[in-house]
């Protein structure tokens, strides 16, 4: 998708003012108007319409990405990585699903975001353990419920209490909140006027129901069901395999006359495969993930 290089982009040149009020210009879409360019991307990959659906948008990317300030990043940076994230939304959104783009984009702008902060920072890579990850993201609001934003180290007792909430050790805590100490700019500073009266940082801050650490800690474990399927995958034969990923897995699932005919077997027969590969893939999770202290619901 080309659309990229035809979007306003945030620069330390230009000023961040700029650009928040270069975005404010373009027109949110309604419901059907929406709709109606997904489908002419979709169907014909008009990139006239990807783009209108990415600059209508631009204001939420922006939103989001005011709410992971504090990591010491350029706030610049943070914005386009969430334009990618927007860009990648447009691309894979299915108008036909029923929910707003709005809705879609906001996993996928999230989830650029989070991972350009995993990147930039040396301490919290993926080579780290999710424990870690998670920290770097929860330690600001673990500290906002013990009342300890102040700058500065942690009292001891505070950093024993994180470290037992998060699950880490005590010498990362301390390390990680060395690292985030700082950085913070004014949420009071100006970003210009429309007219409208003078628009705050804090005015594009992300919604306070919004959650970066629930985010990402549900990545993670989403990451894991996926890892468990794969290895409880083994416990199935190849015809039992190939049955569940067909009825169960494809996005159109193929139906049980198609693959009574490719096995020559009667449909029931087929059904019969599929509940029961199906019961046997769920065992082996089950067994998995109490292995690692999860819980598969029934």
């Amino acid at each position: 998708m080309s659309t990229y290089a035809n979007l306003p982009a945030p620069s330390p040149e230009q000023g961040l003012n700029r650009y928040m009020q270069e975005i404010r210009k373009f027109p949110l879409l309604e419901p059907e108007e929406e709709y109606m360019l997904a489908k002419r991307w979709v169907d014909h990959q008009d990139s006239t319409a990807a783009h209108k659906m990415v600059t209508s948008h631009l204001r939420l990317a922006a939103k989001i990405a005011m709410g992971y300030r504090g990591y010491g990043l350029p706030q610049a940076e943070v914005i386009s990585e969430a334009n990618v994230g927007l860009m990648q939304a447009v691309k894979r959104f299915d108008p036909e699903k029923g929910f707003r783009l709005a809705t879609y984009a906001m996993w996928w702008i999230r989830a650029s975001i989070q991972e350009y902060i995993l990147r930039s920072w040396s301490l919290v890579k993926l080579g780290t353990t999710s424990a870690q990850k998670k920290l770097f993201f929860n330690l600001r609001k673990a500290k906002a419920k013990l009342g300890a934003l102040e700058e500065g180290d942690l009292r001891p007792e505070n950093v024993a209490k994180i470290a037992n909430d998060l699950n880490v050790t005590e010498a990362e805590v301390i390390s990680m909140n060395r690292r985030l100490s700082g950085g913070d700019a004014s949420l009071n500073v100006t970003v210009g006027s429309d007219g409208e009266g003078s628009t705050q940082w804090q005015d594009w801050l992300e919604d306070e129901d919004s959650d970066q650490a629930g985010d990402y800690a549900e990545k993670d474990e989403l990451d894991t069901r996926r890892d468990m399927m794969m290895q409880a995958m083994a416990v199935l034969n190849d015809r039992e395999k190939d049955v569940l990923i067909q009825r169960r897995l494809n996005d159109v699932p193929v139906t049980l006359e198609e693959l009574s005919e490719t096995y020559s077997v009667s449909r029931e027969r087929i059904r019969q495969i599929e509940v029961r590969a199906f019961e046997k893939l769920q065992d082996k999770m089950r067994e998995l993930a109490r292995e690692k202290g999860m819980v598969i619901p029934a």
